[in-house]
């Protein structure tokens, strides 16, 4: 029997951060474009986003793992998932 892994909780909520960060950046753009909110969501979402891409890798998932892991916004999430349905003992998904 083997357990499934399970993802770590910072790696969860720099990926929640990462694709909230890109919500509001994306919509203080299309509408009212504040410089404030701007200058302070670039900085989080690209600071969310290395922290998502580098705690991935430090897991040494497999390589399906570690390159959804590279999608802007979204990769964190998408790597959550597929970390969550793979298989320890092999590395590869289910």
């Amino acid at each position: 029997m083997t357990i499934p892994l399970r993802s770590p909780r910072h790696l969860r909520i720099a990926a929640h951060a990462e694709l909230i960060s890109l919500t509001v950046m994306l919509a203080n753009v299309f509408t009212i474009h504040l410089k404030p909110i701007s200058s302070v969501m670039g900085p989080t979402h690209g600071c969310a986003y290395l922290f998502v891409v580098i705690a991935t890798w430090r897991l040494k998932p497999a390589p399906a793992v570690s390159i959804a892991a590279l999608v802007p916004g979204v990769g964190g999430l998408l790597a959550l998932r597929l970390l969550d349905r793979s298989d320890p003992a092999v590395g590869q998904e289910i």
